[in-house]
């Protein structure tokens, strides 16, 4: 019994069940944090624009059969204003933060190219190393 609770307490001392852990905790507190913004800012702005953006109370029937496709129309409007506060508030800001970091290096002042076979040679060279051809300079 003992080495079934250590090996226990191992499994969840383990980096990936921490980090998962943890991943899902940030990923909830994420989507309300989302659920929030779309709510209370995106859709009364929606509102004040086109009128009220509920779609609810749409429906049909056939045969005694109550069809409530509004229901349908108001998750879709969800879904869609909700990809797009994530796209435009996360999504493109951090493709942009990423970008700036791929940039490459700045070029090293203590080389340069050589004009016959455009290898790298230090800059006080003056016949290159790998075709043997002479420099100006």
């Amino acid at each position: 019994m003992a080495q079934i609770l250590k090996d226990f307490k191992t499994f969840l001392l383990r980096g990936n069940v921490v980090d998962l852990a943890v991943a899902v905790v940030i990923g909830t507190v994420f989507a309300a944090l989302v659920a929030a913004f779309v709510s209370g800012i995106l859709t009364p702005i929606i509102a004040m624009i086109f009128g009220e953006p509920s779609f609810a109370a749409l429906d049909f029937e056939i045969n005694d059969a109550e069809f409530k496709y509004g229901l349908v129309l108001d998750a879709a409007f969800t879904f869609i204003t909700t990809a797009a506060a994530i796209y435009f508030f996360v999504v493109a800001p951090m493709n942009v933060l990423i970008a700036r970091a791929r940039r490459e290096p700045p070029a090293d002042p203590t080389t340069k190219k050589c004009p016959e076979c455009i290898s790298e040679i230090p800059i006080q060279a003056r016949r290159c190393a790998f075709c043997t051809s002479e420099l100006a300079g």
